[in-house]
């Protein structure tokens, strides 16, 4: 009885907690902190604070009707099954109350709904569909000057010190922001920067709903995202601090993640401890204001705290300041990195600390003594909703329809690999196990050294000026290099063999992987194939010399992948007794491995015909038989460029690890040189400055002819109301349709027919990123129209953007 009751405390503990102080505990706010966490409200990450009866913070909301939002995010999410990915695209400034009109319309409205628990059905149901338009990241406080309790400007925390000690002022972090909610405005799974505390506070407008997992389950979290979204943890260690990635309560529910949800309505207060993760959405239109904060407790996980290098706008505090005031007698170590600190996350924060008193006494005699004396400050701006580019890429499920001619395609593109001396591979030559054995014995020499995980690494020339030693992916080895014993990292994440026709959600990890995320490497005995344990679906204990793959003790030495042109490598039996390359399986999206864990068999019935008849355009004329097998595609949206797997890697086509639920993303030569392409774009300002483009997209838009004689041909598909566009595409030429306006004003009308428009997402040089038209971007090498010329910025910063914009202003003035 004791031991459960002793299970059933430890469960309760990690609930969220609600508190409802007095107005005599409300006036200190670090105090009630430390009582909040003597409470045990830290173990669930999150926590709710009622204010007394009474208490506002602000008179009257009349008044910022006419605020400016300056950069509102358009929240595009792709995915299924309860595992989505967030983008966040940068849209025109409005005022609050335009925003509200918006938020209202029918577009964006919330739906009806009985109780809560029916609107989160719908949220998590209707994710991507309708983007809605979040007023996030605007700058500032609300709060009445004179308020004293809980103001969110004035908290009075340990985080002052980056102000008062490094002069440093990071908006959104030690200064308020504010957030514009509607329905469905979403922030996605993260912690807080630098792992601080944080402080929300509802100020009117809709409730908005929470999910919270304790920061002792933090790390599980992260584990089943980077085995959903291996892509994304392969690019960042700390993706999850991109708040992207949105994964639905089922799906933590499936695999033992603890936690839990609580609404937060208006006129209340909700706080986030330290390596909380949390996420949640917005019922409808509403107004948050928000910021961090820190204690005592939070230095140690601000000093552990996992840092994202892969962007420019991610929060970095230096804790030089905490440690060395906070922290003497470890300072010394600390620099040195031999400071090792163990995390408790169970252990309340304390009021003050010797160290904190000093520092604080010293403080005040510095303003004493150099009152008159103005620190310079540093303001940062942080982007708490980072902006990305958007989704660009297609299913590699979805084949697409190739425009080239028969006649373009008379020559096959040449195979730019020292791997195309490899002729005795191909398929339309007599058999030649000697040679696989060569070949396979070559592969295992390579980077990453298995035959699997090569599948991410391509065959690559030896350029002229380049030795053989520094080549990591040249033919010949010349270098010692991992043998089969060996424990290496894998690089095909585990959804890739969980994921195909007739699967749904992955199992994120394998049961032949090690702890630090090793696998052995294995090899045939007899084709001297190499690969890990875990690629391969085989026990690492029962492995020996001996060891032969599933080819070889069937004695299939003649055997082909049904799916390509090549022979050699990691083959695995199929459901009607084929043969196919491992890696075929994984990027053909339609094969499945039928036990995914021992990679066999694979079922391909499932692989349709109109991908069996797609041509690569590597070996289409090499081929006795053109048609033999079946290609994937580029992952490019409009790009129909098709190639099979294993001719594409010795092409060097680029092919990674992707988010759920695309498995693979491939980048045919062309699309792979376009992205990072330097060019000069049209700023919001009117005028031309030089840029990076980081992302495509297209946005089809609808042509039609309203009853009253006018006509729209940018209607974007969800305006008609009558139809189901976005999963039964257009409508018929000269159909009758209903289309409803961001207003919520409804007209008949007729369909024309639909047009794709290409648009690229662009970065400037003060990182600003706007969504440009084909139109609006010219390359570096290309003649520029006049009026480009004459608009055209060389020497580009923040200044000069924000001085230009006062001139533009003043101008129109005059």
């Amino acid at each position: 009885k004791e031991i459960v009751q002793m299970k059933n405390n430890l469960y309760c503990s990690k609930r969220i907690m609600t508190f409802r102080p007095t107005m005599e505990e409300f006036k200190d706010f670090a105090k009630y902190i430390v009582y909040m966490e003597s409470q045990g409200a830290h173990r669930a990450g999150l926590a709710k604070v009622i204010p007394p009866e009474g208490w506002k913070p602000r008179s009257t909301y009349e008044t910022i009707e006419a605020m400016v939002i300056p950069a509102p995010i358009m929240q595009v999410v792709t995915g299924q099954s309860g595992l989505f990915t967030q983008y966040n695209i940068q849209k025109k400034s409005m005022t609050v109350g335009e925003y509200r009109k918006l938020a209202n319309s029918k577009k964006y409205c919330t739906p009806r709904h009985k109780d809560f628990d029916d609107l989160e059905r719908k949220y998590w149901k209707n994710l991507t569909f309708v983007s809605p338009i979040y007023g996030a990241d605007v700058s500032g406080s609300i709060y009445d000057k004179d308020i004293d309790e809980w103001n969110i400007g004035h908290l009075n925390t340990l985080l002052d010190m980056v102000e008062q000690e490094c002069g440093i002022v990071i908006e959104g972090v030690n200064t308020p922001y504010l957030y514009f909610g509607m329905w469905k405005t979403t922030f996605a799974w993260h912690t807080e920067d630098m792992d601080l505390y944080s402080i929300n506070y509802l100020h009117f407008g809709q409730s908005k709903s929470w999910y919270a997992v304790p920061p002792e389950h933090g790390k599980r979290l992260e584990r089943l995202a980077q085995g959903f979204f291996p892509g994304s943890a392969q690019g960042c260690d700390a993706f999850l601090r991109h708040k992207m990635t949105l994964i639905s309560p089922s799906i933590l529910k499936k695999y033992g993640i603890p936690f839990d949800r609580v609404t937060q309505n208006e006129g209340e207060f909700m706080i986030t401890f330290p390596y909380g993760f949390h996420a949640g959405f917005n019922h409808g239109f509403n107004c948050a204001e928000s910021t961090n904060f820190a204690t005592l407790r939070w230095v140690d996980y601000g000093k552990m705290a996992t840092q994202c290098t892969c962007r420019k706008d991610m929060v970095k505090i230096s804790m030089d300041v905490f440690v060395r005031c906070l922290q003497p007698d470890r300072y010394e170590m600390w620099k040195q990195g031999k400071d090792i600190t163990v995390l408790d996350h169970l252990k309340p924060t304390e009021v003050s600390s010797p160290e904190l008193e000093r520092w604080r006494l010293d403080r005040v005699t510095f303003r004493a003594t150099y009152s008159k004396m103005k620190m310079p400050t540093e303001v940062k701006k942080s982007r708490r909703h980072p902006l990305s580019k958007p989704p660009t890429r297609s299913p590699l499920s979805i084949v697409k329809q190739d425009p080239t001619s028969e006649k373009e395609l008379s020559s096959p593109r040449p195979i730019d690999s020292n791997m195309k001396k490899q002729q005795h591979l191909w398929q339309n030559r007599s058999p030649n196990f000697l040679a696989e054995k060569a070949f396979n014995a070559a592969v295992a020499a390579l980077q990453p050294h298995c035959a699997v995980c090569s599948i991410f690494c391509p065959y690559t020339k030896v350029r002229p000026h380049t030795s053989p030693q520094n080549d990591t992916r040249s033919v010949t080895p010349t270098v010692p290099t991992p043998r089969h014993g060996n424990l290496t990292r894998p690089l095909v994440p585990e959804m890739c063999f969980s994921v195909g026709a007739g699967t749904t959600e992955p199992p994120p990890t394998n049961c032949h992987i090690g702890d630090d995320g090793t696998s052995l490497l294995i090899r045939c005995s007899s084709c001297h194939m190499q690969v890990h344990s875990s690629c391969y679906g085989v026990k690492p204990d029962s492995f020996n010399d001996s060891w032969m793959c599933s080819r070889c003790v069937s004695r299939a030495w003649t055997v082909e992948c049904c799916l390509c042109n090549l022979r050699g490598g990691a083959l695995k039996i199929t459901t009607d007794n084929r043969w196919v390359h491992i890696i075929c399986a994984i990027a053909v999206a339609e094969a499945r491995f039928v036990n995914a864990v021992e990679r066999e068999p694979v079922d391909v019935s499932a692989v349709p015909e109109t991908r069996k008849n797609l041509k690569c355009v590597f070996c289409h004329g090499n081929s006795a038989n053109q048609n033999r097998g079946a290609c994937i595609q580029c992952s490019h949206e409009n790009c129909a460029t098709s190639f099979h797997v294993t001719c594409a890697q010795i092409a060097g086509i680029n092919m990674k690890p992707a988010d759920w639920p695309y498995v693979v993303s491939v980048t045919c030569h062309k699309h792979k040189k376009f992205i990072s392409l330097y060019v000069i774009g049209r700023n919001s300002d009117g005028w031309f400055y030089h840029c990076t483009i980081i992302g495509m997209a297209t946005q089809k838009y609808y042509e039609v002819n309203f009853e009253d004689g006018s006509y729209c041909d940018n209607l974007y598909p969800e305006n008609i109301v009558s139809h189901d566009c976005l999963h039964n595409g257009p409508p018929e030429h000269g159909e009758l349709i209903v289309v409803c306006s961001p207003e919520g004003q409804c007209q008949n009308a007729s369909f024309i027919k639909e047009h794709p428009h290409n648009f690229y997402q662009v970065e400037f040089q003060n990182q600003s990123q706007l969504m440009l038209k084909q139109n609006e971007i010219f390359y570096l090498d290309q003649e520029l129209p006049k009026r480009v010329r004459a608009r055209l910025v060389k020497l580009y910063d923040d200044t000069f953007i924000s001085f230009r914009f006062v001139i533009t202003s003043t101008t129109l003035q005059e």
